[in-house]
């Protein structure tokens, strides 16, 4: 599985890697192309959601689109899902905070029309299939934030479907998995935001991929496999961490704790 940043030329990226980041090698240069869920190699752990094209079409939209459905309920805590801690506030961290939502803000609300973002570059993470939130991302924007925090940029908008359309709640920005936390702390105050990793995913052979679709399924991120050993033991290839840090914002909603919450608000968007 190639997952992640897909097909942006590396000589249009901008910006320059933050304090304290390691250049991108020639290794996970490669693993920007494009998604294959059937290998699933180690360097998707360096890529976020949704950039799974080589071209425009996705290199193996069965199967990625089967991981998309165990992702279903993926806020939840369990051991497929690693969450930083809420640290103490610091001098400076409300208004960063703060800065960061209206920026959200400010750049999303043009794409209340979806249509819009789809003009503007962004792409539906598996229309067809029926999800809880739909991710549309902008490849283009996936690929800076692994070098450089934009707010204005966010990696994906967040729409809930009604019918045929499209509703807009909220965002997610992204950042390399190799990122400590205090480098994510730079970006968005870990004592407001909580940013998530997907972990400790088994995947399995090609034959057993709809397993993952089952009521109790062994293999995903809803799986009962969570370690190396049981994964190996059936069949499959384990992965301690796919995607990349990963942060969602309601930058629509009026209340604080719901701007920042780690599940989907009920309340003042509505």
């Amino acid at each position: 599985m190639t997952i992640q940043l897909c097909s942006v030329a590396w000589g249009q990226t901008p910006g320059i890697p933050p304090k304290g980041a390691q250049p991108a090698g020639p290794q996970s240069m490669a693993g920007m192309s494009g998604h294959d869920m059937s290998s699933m190699q180690v360097h998707i752990k360096d890529m976020p959601l949704g950039a799974e094209k080589e071209g425009d079409q996705p290199a193996d939209s069965d199967a990625s689109a089967r991981v998309m459905r165990s992702m279903e309920g993926h806020m939840d805590m369990g051991p497929h899902m690693k969450m930083t801690a809420l640290r103490q506030r610091k001098p400076g961290d409300a208004a960063r905070a703060l800065e960061v939502a209206e920026q959200a803000r400010k750049a999303s609300q043009k794409y209340t029309d979806y249509h819009t973002a789809l003009a503007d570059g962004y792409k539906i993470f598996h229309p067809e299939v029926a999800q809880k939130m739909y991710h549309f991302t902008h490849y283009g924007y996936a690929m800076e934030a692994a070098f450089r925090f934009n707010a204005q940029h966010p990696t994906s908008l967040l729409y809930e479907k009604h019918g045929d359309d499209y509703r807009l709640i909220g965002v997610m920005y992204t950042a390399p998995q190799r990122f400590t936390e205090n480098q994510l702390d730079e970006r968005i105050p870990l004592s407001v935001a909580q940013w998530h990793e997907h972990v400790n995913f088994c995947a399995p052979s090609a034959d057993r991929r709809k397993e993952m679709l089952t009521p109790h399924p062994l293999f995903g991120l809803q799986g009962s496999i969570t370690t190396q050993e049981a994964c190996r033991a059936a069949g499959g290839t384990f992965h301690p961490v796919i995607f990349n840090w990963m942060v969602h914002i309601y930058p629509f909603e009026k209340d604080t704790e719901k701007i920042w919450s780690v599940e989907r608000p009920q309340g003042d968007a509505d």
